[in-house]
């Protein structure tokens, strides 16, 4: 397996900004991709060793293109897992004033998070989709769009220059990254875990989905995404991407696991990885009767009852 990891690219987005935190990249080749599923692709052929893709934002929730890569297809596995503060700048070629700005361009999930933004500033201007923000930074280099959004930091690299900076219409916003490669051994926990999955219902029934998350209600692990994603077989039919607080080797995240495999037509597991945010090392305390001490107490009281050891 080469030592590369494929990004989103072109060089210049905000997805190599986020690749290039992590400590090992100083020893991969980063091989930017035109696509996220081409990212994807790259591992699944053996070109890369992993790929690293944007796959949530706190403006609009998932990003669906990598949610229906992972869900479908070749199975990978998420390993990581980078949380970026993102704040755009309108980048234009030289010379552009604000009202020369007829046509902007970035990637589709850029668009909500300066829609005020363009409804103050830019009412008139045509928004057309880009397959990055620093792609369609390249298109407004070659005359194609009049504005791109984009890091400020991917001016220099396509010879333009910063009309307006740090444009964002909420505070604070993020986007999530991960790092995905081919299915192995999930990392050791570390007490502050994400396990993520898609499930698929056996039918459609009045409370199929509430007898789902009752899986992880009853076992007291907590979810921190659930989204719906067509399974592209009719109106009607829908997968679920869940993020759920714990690691696979917990106890009552592996037991939610199997009272999903037992229950659901499929379960594809993405991985049990260490959560980003710092704050997360104090994991709210499961509920009584679902820690790891008290499941082993529970299988060792019926192990005992199936031998005849009368315990109390």
């Amino acid at each position: 397996m080469p030592a590369s990891y494929a990004y989103l690219g072109p060089e210049g987005t905000f997805t190599e900004v986020a690749l290039r935190t992590l400590p090992e990249t100083a020893t991969r080749e980063l091989l930017p991709m035109v696509s996220v599923p081409a990212a994807l692709d790259a591992v699944r052929a053996g070109e890369a060793e992993a790929a690293f893709v944007p796959i949530e934002n706190s403006v609009e929730g998932g990003i669906t293109t990598t949610l229906d890569e992972l869900v479908a297809g070749e199975p990978l596995m998420i390993y990581r897992e980078v949380l970026l503060s993102i704040a755009f700048a309108l980048l234009v070629r030289p010379g552009t004033r604000l009202e020369d700005v007829k046509t902007v361009t970035a990637h589709p999930a850029a668009q909500p998070q300066v829609r005020n933004w363009m409804k103050a500033h830019l009412p008139d201007a045509l928004w057309e989709s880009a397959a990055s923000n620093a792609d369609g930074a390249r298109l407004v280099q070659e005359g194609r769009y009049d504005a791109a959004f984009a890091g400020e930091f991917a001016a220099a690299r396509y010879g333009l220059v910063p009309l307006e900076t740090g444009i964002h219409d909420a505070e604070n916003a993020q986007t999530r990254f991960v790092l995905v490669g081919r299915p192995a051994r999930p990392a050791a926990p570390t007490g502050a875990d994400k396990t993520s999955v898609v499930i698929w219902q056996r039918d459609d029934h009045p409370g199929g989905l509430r007898d789902l998350l009752g899986e992880f209600a009853v076992r007291g692990v907590n979810l921190m995404l659930l989204q719906s994603r067509p399974t592209g077989e009719g109106i009607g039919n829908y997968c679920f991407a869940i993020d759920a607080e714990g690691h696979i080797s917990d106890r009552r995240v592996a037991e939610t696991l199997m009272g999903l495999k037992r229950s659901c037509l499929k379960v594809r597991f993405l991985g049990s990885y260490p959560r980003a945010d710092a704050a997360s090392k104090a994991v709210r305390a499961p509920l009584a009767g679902t820690s790891d001490t008290e499941f082993v107490a529970a299988a060792e009281w019926v192990a005992r009852c199936q031998d005849g050891r009368f315990p109390a």
